[in-house]
């Protein structure tokens, strides 16, 4: 009885599965506890999200169980709205964890990217981990296909998720080449062919003179002024600045190429107003203690500042690249120099702009129009023709 009382004195802990950026959290919420934030801070791989209101990590097996032993004998924890289906138990041998650190290894020596790294080995590790009571030599394309029904479907995976375990799987064979896959037979699902959510030149305008905070300002006319990617913006430094030339190096972008990018006249007196005012030391935008600045920061505040400006539709940092690609179309600027200052590596990732572009399709006449312009111009029918009527 006494051990009852004692529990329900401690604070509540609740987690739940929310899908955070495009990758499943552990979200960890509760009421004002200062014991608990402070357990959460030194703990490594743990996050507060502004948006989100609570703190956050990774879903896995392995963080909810050290979720489970941080909170023991300190807090009641509530796993109630955790998802079953989400809950994928990882019980790898020993020469499976081998096995997997010798292939992140060899990834890691091929150069390949942080993100690309975790994403690759995690995906591996599932594979693996599904197939257990089978010879890593004995592995086919159907124990490929059973994953992929058993577990992405399941999961309700994205179709970009699975073209990402397809790769990260003939690189696998190349690493392990005794598996009886054949990495020519593995095929990646087509790509949605999405178009990209594109903003008015009007409504960005309206988002930059609403931000009143002026790093938040910088921040997000540099993002638009420039193309950049959110990860590009949060690694720029001082040194890329170059205010003479009114440039800005973009160095290791996406698939490690460096690009130079034009800065606007109208943004070099904000840039230097920001600098004098927040005397960054080496990056461009710096969190506490100098160290770089959080995406999920980034996010938030675009966020509000779209509010503010009553913009109702998801925006991203990514909405402001489209946006400045589509209106350098619009703006009659060649298609190969816009694949140029937005870094991509193939015309055709650059051509889907074309598809967004609105001054070419307003031009285009609406075959209904045209049809009661006829109508009404006919000399056998003097009367208006509308379609709040009767025709």
């Amino acid at each position: 009885m006494l051990k009852r009382e004692k529990l329900s004195n401690l604070p509540k802990v609740v987690l739940a599965h929310k899908t955070h950026r495009k990758e499943l959290k552990i979200l960890i919420q509760f009421d004002y506890h200062q014991q608990l934030i402070n357990t959460l801070k030194s703990t490594p791989h743990i996050y507060w999200s502004k948006s989100l209101a609570c703190w956050y990590t990774s879903a896995s097996p392995e963080n909810l169980t050290i979720l489970e032993n941080l909170f023991k004998n300190i807090a009641q924890l509530d796993t109630s709205k955790l998802s079953k289906k989400q809950l994928f138990t990882r019980n790898l041998s020993e020469p499976e964890k081998k096995l997997l650190n010798g292939f992140y290894l060899y990834m890691k020596g091929k150069r390949y990217s942080e993100s690309t790294l975790k994403t690759y080995t995690f995906f591996i590790a599932d594979f693996i981990n599904f197939h257990s009571k089978k010879a890593w030599s004995d592995l086919d394309n159907r124990n490929v296909e059973l994953f992929i029904e058993k577990v992405f479907i399941e999961r309700n995976y994205s179709i970009s998720s699975q073209r990402q375990f397809i790769s990260a799987l003939k690189i696998f064979t190349t690493y392990y080449p005794s598996t009886k896959i054949n990495d020519i037979e593995l095929t990646r699902p087509k790509k949605s062919k999405k178009l990209p959510s594109v903003l008015s030149q009007e409504e960005v305008l309206r988002i930059i003179s609403v931000t009143t905070n002026l790093k938040h300002r910088a921040i997000i006319t540099l993002l638009y002024s420039c193309g950049l990617r959110i990860s590009e913006l949060i690694n720029l430094r001082l040194k890329d600045f170059h205010l003479e030339r009114k440039q800005l190096i973009v160095k290791s972008g996406k698939g490690r190429k460096d690009r130079y990018v034009s800065l606007a006249e109208s943004f070099i007196p904000l840039l230097k107003n920001y600098y004098y005012s927040y005397k960054p030391k080496e990056f461009f935008v710096e969190g506490i203690q100098a160290e770089k600045y959080s995406a999920s920061s980034v996010r938030a505040f675009l966020k509000k500042s779209c509010k503010k400006a009553s913009i109702h539709r998801a925006v991203t940092p990514h909405t402001l690249r489209h946006s400045y690609a589509t209106h350098l179309l619009e703006n009659g600027v060649d298609i190969r120099y816009i694949q140029s200052l937005l870094g991509h590596s193939r015309p055709e990732t650059t051509m889907i702009y074309t598809h967004v572009k609105r001054k070419d399709l307003i031009q285009i006449q609406n075959p209904l129009d045209v049809a009661l312009q006829k109508v009404a111009s006919s000399d056998n029918d003097h009367k208006k023709v509308t379609l709040s009527r009767e025709i």
